[in-house]
């Protein structure tokens, strides 16, 4: 039998987040076995931010509203969204974004990419993030601030 989740009885993982970025999520993709396609669930409570607005140098996104009407964030600004919308997110500064939701009824979406080693940078707070995610959950997870980058050649010495 092949590897399934199910999109009304997702397994949720448990993520510790600060205040204001309060979602759970379920990476249907991942518990179903897909190593090159990401499907990730979120279930956004009222007044929570599903992430920190970001970008990606790597990977496409797309994002499918299932239940509710979360706030989009791009580089135009602000624009409310509604169940059925679907919205893609290029590669790029053009495709930053971030939801929120700002209603009394919890909001419901898919996000679906394409998973790559991948590169994120967070404007707002100016980091940049260097991820391996793994299917097993293993993999390079590293976040830096942008203001502390070195040169190419700082703190290298020739072999010998």
């Amino acid at each position: 039998m092949a590897a399934r989740s199910n999109l009304n009885r997702p397994e949720w993982e448990e993520r510790r987040q600060p205040e204001g970025f309060g979602s759970r999520r379920a990476r249907l993709g991942r518990q179903a076995g897909c190593r090159e396609i990401g499907i990730t669930l979120f279930e956004l409570p009222s007044g929570e931010a599903a992430y920190p607005y970001h970008w990606h140098l790597a990977e496409e996104e797309l994002l499918v509203v299932l239940y509710g009407a979360p706030r989009l964030r791009t580089p135009a600004g602000w624009e409310d969204l509604e169940q059925g919308d679907v919205v893609s997110f290029p590669v790029g500064e053009e495709g930053a974004h971030q939801l929120l939701n700002s209603t009394k009824e919890t909001v419901r979406f898919l996000a679906v990419s394409n998973q790559l080693t991948e590169v994120v940078v967070y404007p707002d707070s100016g980091k940049l993030g260097a991820f391996d995610d793994r299917p097993d959950g293993h993999g390079l997870r590293h976040l830096f601030r942008i203001e502390d980058q070195v040169g190419y050649w700082e703190g290298e010495e020739p072999p010998g």
